[in-house]
């Protein structure tokens, strides 16, 4: 697994430089702009937690990996009340129905954030313990990349608002970082892989970076068009 690891690295130094997170760390930018993308990726954060719950878990395990997994999806199935908190927060709690929750949720200019969810769904299917593993990590790294820079964000709109921004601010990250670090890491790195484990794992650390990768345009052009209304 060590060099499925490189790899993810490798792909994460990339996801980095991608237009999305420039605008982000656009000091230009008014601060609630370079976050405002968060409210259009409501639909992928709520599903997150069934991601863990219903498509990563599985219970019995089947083997250690597969262990690993469920022991990783308890800890991340559970972050969306969060979001909600934080929905109130900033202000962006305007539905008044059912049918324009819905509405927003499904609205053309946010589909990536619905396709990402079902890619991922796609991506996990079929697979072993072991690449579940690998899909995880290429995960928490692109998560490493866009909670790096919500979190100063948060920190920055902080000092007006009522409450603790916790899914974009410290709180989370601290959660988030803790996740692949230390032990865990090593643990990982250690896992033995044939040479056919580790092609299909490299494939799908591309895939989950590919569909990432298409989502971040979306959300660039939300921060553009928030720019635009705050300008």
């Amino acid at each position: 697994m060590k060099a499925v690891l490189a790899h993810i690295l490798r792909h994460k130094a990339a996801y980095a430089r991608l237009p999305l997170f420039a605008r982000m760390r656009d000091d230009t930018l008014p601060p609630a702009a370079r976050l405002a993308f968060m409210e259009g990726f409501a639909f992928f954060i709520m599903a997150f937690g069934d991601l863990n719950r219903y498509v990563l878990r599985q219970e019995p395990a089947r083997d250690d990996h597969q262990q690993q997994v469920n022991a990783h999806t308890y800890e991340d199935d559970h972050h969306w009340p969060w979001f909600l908190e934080d929905i109130e927060t900033l202000g962006w709690n305007r539905s008044t129905t059912t049918t324009d929750a819905l509405r927003t949720l499904w609205r053309d200019d946010t589909h990536r954030s619905r396709v990402l969810m079902y890619d991922l769904c796609a991506i996990i299917a079929g697979t072993s313990g072991a690449e579940r593993l690998a899909v995880i990590e290429a995960i928490e790294e692109t998560g490493n990349v866009l909670f790096g820079l919500t979190t100063p964000l948060a920190g920055t709109l902080q000092p007006g608002l009522d409450a603790e921004l916790r899914y974009p601010g410290a709180y989370h990250f601290a959660l988030e970082s803790g996740h692949a670090q230390g032990t865990e890491h090593q643990m990982l790195a250690a896992i033995a892989l044939d040479d056919d484990e580790r092609q299909r794992c490299v494939a799908l650390v591309d895939r989950v970076f590919e569909t990432f990768t298409a989502w971040t345009h979306e959300a660039a052009a939300q921060i553009d068009r928030a720019a635009g209304e705050l300008a």
